[in-house]
């Protein structure tokens, strides 16, 4: 591998921007294919281009025509958690196990602590304004647990603005019709709001907090990985 060919790996690596490194298998160049640019040895174009970058949307490396090798090579996903709350002690582990980078956002600091939540990034900003610096992108999820409007509305307002791919809220249908009016009357229509699952977690008749847990992280990837999923 070139030296510059490195470093540019390893400029997108600290940036978190996602990338695909390919090669060529018969003659050992290479190039770095981005969302919207093409950087290398060697160029790409039309439907080999378009299957590069859905290989880098597919976050699957794979091979092209026999010839390609693309290697992608992009930030892990993220799970924003809004709410320090006992299910999120139990989602959070399983979550890193999956591979996620976790946020937990919660303004109270007797909740969002390093004895309860050790080795995971925490926030005591208010969730709006933590919600707004993280930027979620398409490959975050975001999942509201405090059951107060004062800290997941705001959470919330910012998801539905953003292309992340899951937003999932704790309460009953009762409390999420009355979080669905005030979201409404915050100027959100029936497809922006469409978005939220909630009841949050696939319906398998979890009670615990660890169940509940587990049939968040099920749903979240059941949505991620296009499977069969209930709102």
């Amino acid at each position: 591998m070139k030296l510059a060919t490195l470093e540019r790996l390893r400029k997108s690596r600290d940036a978190g921007d996602p990338v695909a490194l390919v090669t060529d298998l018969k003659t050992g160049q290479q190039t770095l294919v981005y969302p919207a640019t093409v950087t290398g040895d060697f160029g790409l174009e039309g439907e080999r281009l378009a299957r590069v970058r859905k290989a880098i949307t597919d976050d699957k490396s794979t091979i092209v025509d026999e010839i390609y090798f693309i290697q992608v090579m992009s930030p892990p996903p993220r799970l924003i958690v809004v709410g320090a709350v006992h299910i999120a002690q139990a989602l959070i582990p399983m979550a890193s196990l999956a591979g996620y980078a976790i946020t937990v956002i919660d303004p109270r600091g007797a909740f969002a602590t390093d004895d309860r939540f050790p080795n995971v990034t925490l926030s005591d900003e208010w969730p709006d304004d933590a919600m707004t610096r993280l930027k979620p992108d398409a490959k975050t999820a975001v999942v509201t647990l405090t059951h107060d409007p004062k800290l997941d509305d705001p959470a919330l307002e910012v998801a539905l603005k953003s292309p992340v791919f899951y937003i999932g809220a704790l309460g009953s249908t009762r409390t999420h019709a009355k979080r669905v009016e005030r979201l409404k009357a915050r100027g959100f229509d029936d497809a922006a709001l469409s978005r939220i699952h909630a009841p949050i977690g696939l319906r398998i008749g979890a009670v615990s907090q660890s169940e509940i847990a587990v049939s968040i992280l099920a749903q979240l990837t059941a949505v991620r990985r296009g499977g069969a999923t209930t709102k």
